[in-house]
């Protein structure tokens, strides 16, 4: 008969620990049977984890309210340490990166941007991102040792683990040692992940997608890449290609992975290069190259050339949320990136097609979050570790 396991008392307790601190940090001040109703857990074993917190920084408790309608001992009052440390979130882009600083409330203290425009190899890149790194803490008034973690998205394939394909040269190529550097720099964790990856928990988290637990965020600039939530798990797959969209170049009517940016600069570009074609792009563009931002505004214009191009891009976009729908049948895609407040005025084609392509069809809405979707991801994703090893990390804490 196989052995079954049952889990360990300090597992339960690193568990229930990050259960409660889940809880304590996205409220104010609870009492103890606040946080028995919103976790489920026994009156002794909140009030037995609160006290272990406490003892290691990551909760203060409060002195008892007592009124004329109290009856008894007061309740005990707890609050999250929100300053018992930092995090970091680090978006890695192909053009820039974005370093946030962040509490432990995950409100933002100080950001840093660095511009890749300039480079040439990967190690350059490393070199920025540790540039922007050091500006945002200074600016944060943060040091190395009151970080606990930093959470870094790439676009390209990370598993579970937090590692990018090993055996793939060009998807190696985004890391070029980044994170080992930065670990080994600052004395802090650095953690891998796939930035659409990161873009759905930011959405989860701070987006539209709050409160939605079956979410894709199809982030749709220069090229399209998706994160997967099913039931509020990440979805990874076996080697991290969970949400990978190169599929697209079977995809009839879509034929590769271009983002909606690239698909409405290349056309209003080439309507541009078109004499026989009147648009106002011309003007908008001046001798500048045109870029996506043009063409969304003068179809808001009501140019015919930069309508039809628009027409097109929705077209091929309600394709690629339609294949997102019949795989993974979420309840919400979210459209996201910099590109997001332009795809607005996408919507209403988008969501006609879809009825048209599956009988399921999600809904579809743009993110609020901007270019800081994956900054914001990134912050959750540090938080996340952090709770899950609350009590691993106490010496951390304490020196706060």
């Amino acid at each position: 008969m196989p052995k079954t396991s049952a889990a360990t008392p300090p597992l339960l307790r690193r568990v229930n620990a990050s259960k409660l601190l889940g809880v304590l940090s996205s409220h104010g001040v609870m009492t103890g049977t606040g946080l028995i109703e919103a976790t489920g857990l026994t009156r002794a074993t909140v009030h037995a984890v609160c006290n272990d917190l406490i003892g290691m920084g990551w909760v203060v408790e409060l002195d008892p309210v007592r009124d004329d309608t109290t009856v008894g001992r007061p309740s005990r009052r707890f609050e999250f340490n929100s300053d018992a440390g930092s995090v970091l979130g680090i978006d890695v882009g192909a053009g820039k990166t974005t370093v946030v600083v962040a509490n432990l409330r995950g409100e933002t203290l100080a950001k840093a941007v660095r511009s890749f425009a300039e480079v040439k190899e990967p190690a350059d890149r490393t070199e920025l991102v540790d540039e922007a790194v050091a500006d945002a803490m200074k600016a944060a008034d943060v040091t190395d040792d009151q970080v606990i973690a930093a959470g870094v998205g790439v676009a390209a394939p990370v598993d579970r683990g937090g590692n990018i394909l090993a055996d793939d040269e060009f998807w190696r190529r985004f890391d070029a040692g980044l994170t080992a550097r930065l670990s080994k720099a600052h004395g802090w964790p650095a953690l891998l992940e796939n930035d659409a990856n990161l873009a759905v928990l930011g959405e989860h988290w701070r987006g539209q997608g709050q409160g939605v637990d079956d979410l894709v965020v199809l982030l749709a600039g220069e090229r399209f890449g998706s994160g997967l939530m099913e039931s509020g798990r990440l979805l990874h797959g076996s080697r991290g290609g969970a949400g990978e969209m190169v599929y697209l170049k079977l995809v009839e009517g879509v034929g590769d992975t271009h983002g909606i940016a690239r698909m409405a600069r290349e056309r209003g570009a080439a309507a541009i290069a078109d004499p026989s074609v009147e648009t106002v792009l011309r003007e908008l563009a001046g001798s500048e190259p045109v870029t996506a931002e043009m063409v969304f505004a003068a179809a808001a214009q009501g140019d015919r050339a930069a309508a039809d191009v628009l027409e097109i891009v929705g077209q091929r976009t309600a394709r690629v949320v339609a294949t997102l729908g019949i795989l993974f049948n979420p309840e919400l895609v979210v459209i996201g990136g910099a590109v997001a407040d332009a795809a607005a005025a996408l919507l209403p084609s988008i969501e006609e097609l879809l009825a048209t392509f599956t009988s399921t069809p999600p809904r579809v809405a743009v993110s609020s979050l901007g270019d800081t979707i994956v900054s914001v991801g990134a912050v959750r994703h540090a938080l996340n570790y952090v709770e899950q090893n609350a009590l691993d990390l106490t010496l951390t804490a304490r020196r706060f």
